[in-house]
């Protein structure tokens, strides 16, 4: 395994080529890669739109619902890391086309799946298709096109990806009103056969030709196994089973694993996550400030549609319109915030930006039955947006500028699996905090007092990583690269730092 999972300046002999946009070949290769990402970030964006749908049809608890989008997590965290290591060792666009035909199995599943338990099964092994595709998309353009073309098919590719996150919750919205949830799923096996198709026939292979030798299967098995456990621990127990032995025994093995994870990290010759990248104050701290954030956003962004449909009663698809804003604002002013963040520093950003996020998270608790857009709900995403646009960019140029810059790419990605991560605790804890449990979504008063509950300790929770972060980061690290910011895009279902650069070879 290379240090940072993914190399992607080193290609194979054979198959190199350095491509241009301008040319038929390097135009089906962006293509390729913009529609294998993009798959991946549209289903799990509209899976959250589809919960209510989903809940009803199977008569789902909650807890359900939150293995629905726990079950995704579980897999892309646990694996991305080694997938990153695999495109090194056996070819970025194998392992690519590999990820995109796993992952459109798991949507036929998803798309046909019997009950809820076979949905959640299916979800998981999503996950898997997503961690294998995710650092094979960008890494495959960093190591086709020449040098020159990088910045500008980065920029094509992060903007294209973007406008399809864009469109994702009205279209989905629109397929599950008109149809059913089913199609969110069942659209992504044609769109992985043109993938698979287009891969095949122009995107040449790449690896590392030094990718030998020793792969931590054990790191990444054993962090899968900690997470499952956890995971699995947090959702039974919150519906009120935490002294049963089934959960006790689960919270267990997660701690055990995990903490073997660590022993195993130190003592391998290749770990998958060297731990002496933690040394560093900035890289820990804004790591910190990432787990804070992304869980509460991942939280919220899995009660927020609910919300809209059960208790203020928009249809599938306006609820999916109804957070664009956050979206396009991302667009508008997440590349200025970068730069801002290059001139004077992350530290003010970071700090401010997550106050802002909390006083919309705070907003959306005055979502009501009424559910009037222009009082209750778009102040909320105006605020929250804002609050977004600050902090995105510094917070994930942070993460990998305060790595040793030949680490940046192993940066990107546990800054990725670090806020997947967190979405995926704060999934499994939130509702159960907020004294959202059972069938609550199915009764809108009980639900939105707990919903209004959940939106304040989020609030609270992303303050504290404002505060967090005023008080370990520091202005004057090296030199930002406006790679590192002139990118961005943003999932509204939250699966990670969504601000792209051309060092994230190993994550999404």
């Amino acid at each position: 395994m290379t240090e940072s999972g993914s190399s992607p300046g080193a290609r194979s002999t054979d198959e190199s080529a350095d491509l241009h946009l301008s040319t038929a070949r390097g135009r089906w290769v962006l293509t390729a890669t913009v529609l294998g990402s993009a798959m991946a970030q549209l289903d799990a964006t509209v899976v959250g739109i589809a919960q209510p749908a989903i809940g009803k049809e199977f008569h789902a608890q909650i807890s359900g619902l939150q293995w629905v989008s726990a079950g995704y997590l579980l897999t892309v965290a646990g694996l991305i890391l080694l997938s990153g290591s695999l495109c090194d060792r056996f070819g970025r666009r194998k392992i690519f086309v590999i990820g995109v035909a796993w992952f459109a199995v798991a949507s036929l599943i998803c798309a046909t799946a019997p009950n809820i338990d076979l949905l959640i099964a299916a979800r998981g092994l999503q996950g898997v298709g997503g961690a294998l595709l995710t650092p094979g998309s960008l890494a495959i353009l960093e190591a086709s096109f020449a040098q020159g073309e990088r910045g500008r098919v980065i920029g094509a590719w992060s903007g294209l990806g973007g406008v399809a996150t864009a469109l994702g919750p009205f279209v989905g919205g629109f397929l599950i009103t008109a149809l059913s949830w089913r199609l969110i799923f069942l659209i992504n096996v044609p769109i992985a056969a043109a993938v698979i198709f287009i891969s095949l026939r122009h995107v040449p292979e790449s690896k590392d030709p030094n990718a030998t030798g020793y792969i931590d299967i054990a790191g990444s098995a054993l962090t899968v196994v900690g997470l499952v456990g956890i995971s699995y621990g947090l959702i039974q127990g919150s519906s009120g089973n935490w002294t049963s032995p089934v959960v006790l025994g689960a919270l267990l093995i997660g701690i055990v694993a995990l903490v073997s994870f660590v022993v195993v990290e130190l003592r391998v010759r290749a770990p998958i996550v060297p731990l002496d990248i933690f040394k560093s104050r900035q890289f820990s701290a804004t790591n910190g400030v990432t787990l804070l954030i992304y869980g509460m956003l991942g939280g919220m962004f899995f009660l927020l549609p609910i919300e809209l449909q059960q208790v203020s009663h928009y249809s599938p698809t306006t609820a999916g319109a109804s957070l664009l804003p956050i979206t396009f604002m991302l667009f508008a002013l997440s590349s200025r915030s970068g730069a801002l963040s290059a001139r004077i520093g992350p530290r003010l950003q970071m700090s401010v930006g997550p106050l802002v996020v909390a006083l919309g998270l705070a907003l959306f608790a005055r979502i009501d039955a009424g559910g009037n857009y222009l009082v209750e709900v778009l102040p909320a995403v105006l605020v929250f947006g804002f609050g977004l646009a600050l902090t995105v960019a510094p917070l994930t140029a942070t993460a990998m500028s305060s790595a040793p810059r030949e680490r940046s790419g192993l940066a990107s990605a546990v800054n990725n699996t670090v806020a997947r991560t967190g979405s995926l605790l704060a999934v499994a804890l939130l509702p159960a905090v907020a004294g959202i449990t059972g069938d609550s979504y199915l009764h809108p008063p009980v639900f939105e007092t707990g919903f209004q509950h959940a939106a304040f300790i989020a609030a609270v929770i992303c303050a504290a990583g404002g505060v967090l972060a005023f008080a370990t980061i520091r202005n004057g690290q090296r030199p930002l690269s406006p790679r590192h910011v002139a990118a961005p895009g943003f999932k509204p279902a939250v699966d990670a730092p969504q601000l792209r650069s051309s060092a994230d070879a190993t994550a999404e």
